[in-house]
C-alpha cells in the first residue's frame, strides 16, 4: 500500500517525465523498466540531456540517460533522486530549482552545492565503497 501511495504522490512529476517516451521512441531511443523506474535513453532524450549538459536526469519515476551505458553508471545516483521525489512529491521540482538559485546567489555552484545533489552524491559514494 505504501508503495502505491509513493507512486501516486510522485505521479504528476512522473507524467511530466513520460512526455519523453513517445519522443524517444519516434527518434530512435529506447525505453525500459528497471528497478521500479522507467528508463529512457537515446533519441530525443539524449538530445535534451545534451542541451542541458547532463548525462542523466530524473523526473519522477522516469530516468533519462544519453545512452544505456550512462544509465548503468548513474542509476544509483538517480535512484536517490527518486527517493527524494517520493519524500517531496509535487514540491520536488520547485524545491530543487529554488535550492539551486539560493546556493548560486550565495556564490556557490547551483548543481554541486544543491542539497539534493549533495545528498545523492554522498549516498552513492557510500554505496560504492
Amino acid at each position: 500500500m505504501l508503495t502505491v501511495l509513493k507512486y501516486l504522490w510522485v505521479l504528476p512529476n512522473t507524467l511530466l517525465g513520460m512526455v519523453f517516451v513517445p519522443l524517444a521512441l519516434v527518434s530512435g531511443g529506447k525505453v525500459r523498466a528497471v528497478q521500479g523506474a522507467l528508463e529512457i535513453h537515446g533519441g530525443a532524450a539524449a538530445l535534451f540531456l545534451t542541451l542541458c549538459r547532463a548525462s542523466g536526469m530524473t523526473i519522477g519515476h522516469v530516468i533519462l540517460g544519453k545512452h544505456a551505458r550512462i544509465l548503468d553508471e548513474v542509476r544509483l545516483h538517480e535512484h536517490v533522486h527518486i527517493r527524494q521525489y517520493e519524500r517531496w512529491g509535487i514540491l520536488f521540482l520547485p524545491a530543487y530549482f529554488l535550492s539551486s538559485i539560493f546556493v548560486w546567489l550565495r556564490g556557490k555552484h547551483p548543481y554541486y552545492d544543491n542539497p539534493f545533489e549533495k545528498e545523492a552524491f554522498e549516498k552513492t559514494a557510500v554505496a560504492r565503497l
